[in-house]
């Protein structure tokens, strides 16, 4: 190509020159994050485990106050299961089977279980 070629083509919008600045779009690519699914732990009824070291387990192991064991505890008791709290999948899990353990370290059937929140 000559160079007269080549200036007619700059001209004519064909060719770009090493001092035109080149635009390319500004394109950000947004992820999207989306909240871990929770899930229930929830505390399965006995007619063998005693009712004070049920609350004990509760107070230990979900931080509860003396007050808010007994009420989770006496729910559970009446209706046969009752929600205890609400947590990510894996800690559910732990806190559940930590407070299942600690009844079965004892002898007693208690039971925590997880299922997802709708």
């Amino acid at each position: 190509m000559q160079y007269d070629e080549t200036v007619e083509l700059i001209r004519a919008g064909f060719l770009e020159t090493m001092n035109d600045p080149v635009t390319k779009p500004k394109t950000r690519a947004k992820t999207k994050v989306e909240r871990p699914r929770l899930h229930k732990v929830i505390l399965i009824n006995d007619d063998y485990t005693p009712r004070e070291f049920v609350t004990m387990v509760l107070k230990a192991e979900f931080r509860m106050t003396e007050d808010q064991a007994y009420k989770v505890m006496i729910t559970a008791h009446k209706l046969g299961a009752c929600v205890v709290a609400v947590f990510t999948k894996d800690v559910a899990e732990t806190k559940a089977t930590r407070a299942t353990d600690a009844g079965r370290a004892k002898g007693y059937p208690l039971l925590f279980t997880t299922e997802p929140e709708e």
